[in-house]
């Protein structure tokens, strides 16, 4: 039985890595976006001012997902949860995070721009911004954001 599995997973690592990926050599998969190509637009499910522009996706889909987010300064997102792994790269500014079921700034890490957080599904967070701050998030959808008090859903109010 253990020769069989150390078989399996030796072709299993060959074809990992030496099969080209799909659409490998297609040009029609190739993505590239400049910041002028970004489209922002509101995002009634965070706080006021924040804009959202999707690279990749769709977001609610079960396939791979990039999109940036733009923070004005001094935002509050009150504790949240996402379905999916959090993958948050801080592209300019600084965002502040912490993790729990309530809001608090003491408790919070600074994450400069060039700064990443990974998080597991489910993990409540908040987060907060003295200036306006871009992030990049990307993953495999579905996407959504659920509020840990319901009270503090801004599609709600």
């Amino acid at each position: 039985m253990r020769a069989w599995h150390m078989t399996l997973l030796s072709t299993i690592v060959a074809l990992t890595f030496l099969t080209p990926p799909i659409g490998a050599g297609e040009h029609s998969g190739h993505t590239m976006v400049t910041p002028a190509d970004l489209q922002w637009a509101d995002i009634p499910s965070l706080p006021e001012g924040a804009k959202l522009a999707v690279i990749e996706g769709p977001i609610t889909e079960a396939v791979p997902f990039t999109f940036r987010v733009k923070f004005p300064a001094n935002v509050k997102v009150p504790p949240h949860w996402h379905p999916a792994t959090e993958r948050v790269t801080v592209l300019s500014g600084t965002l502040h995070l912490g993790t729990g079921d309530t809001f608090d700034q003491a408790k919070s890490k600074a994450l400069p721009a060039g700064s990443i957080s990974i998080m597991e599904p489910k993990m409540h967070h908040f987060a907060w911004t003295g200036e306006e701050t871009v992030v990049q998030l990307s993953g495999m959808g579905p996407w959504g954001i659920t509020y840990v008090n319901p009270a503090d859903d801004p599609r709600k109010k």
